[in-house]
């Protein structure tokens, strides 16, 4: 049967069948996770397990986004805020779209991260600028990405440098 505008489709007709990932739900551990949050103040986990933080400036909701992080994520999501603030103590700290940024001064945010299943990813915004470039591409032509996994270590030194590097060009104003 051809499918047609919503609009257009009587009130007796069945809903769509939903899918055997609806049907499943999400992996077993975001279930797991989820059900805590449900019976506790923690915040939702998302798919991969990217923690639901609601938009706030400061320490504070950073702080509780890497609270949430699930597992190893968590230990990793500590380093790295303390690389960032390490590098700049002056650092601005904002949650948006459910992951942290940071930026430099007033001239907006340079660099994020957030949880995927089996990685954590932080995101350059300014990355295409950055010597060298970090590993992966993005269909933005200037952010960057450097994708972290569990059993592997992160180059500590080179990114400390890439936070200098990204502390002298401009942010993005989110």
């Amino acid at each position: 049967m051809p499918l047609r505008p919503r609009s257009t489709l009587d009130a007796t007709a069945p809903a769509p069948a939903r899918s055997r990932r609806e049907e499943e739900g999400r992996d077993t551990a975001t279930r797991a996770e989820n059900t805590r949050a449900e019976n506790s103040d923690q915040p939702r986990l998302l798919s991969g397990g990217n923690p639901q933080i609601p938009k706030g400036d400061g320490p504070e909701p950073v702080a509780a986004y890497i609270a949430a992080m699930p597992g190893w994520k968590r230990e990793l999501g500590e380093r790295l805020d303390a690389l960032i603030v390490a590098a700049d103590p002056d650092v601005r700290r904002a949650v948006r779209w459910n992951q942290p940024f940071y930026g430099y001064g007033e001239s907006g945010f340079h660099l994020a991260f957030r949880c995927y299943t089996t990685y954590v990813q932080v995101q350059f915004l300014r990355g295409a600028s950055l010597e060298p470039e970090p590993p992966k591409a993005s269909k933005h032509p200037e952010v960057r990405y450097l994708d972290i996994r569990e059993d592997e270590e992160l180059d500590e030194a080179l990114f400390s440098a890439w936070l200098a590097q990204s502390a002298k060009l401009p942010g993005d104003h989110l």
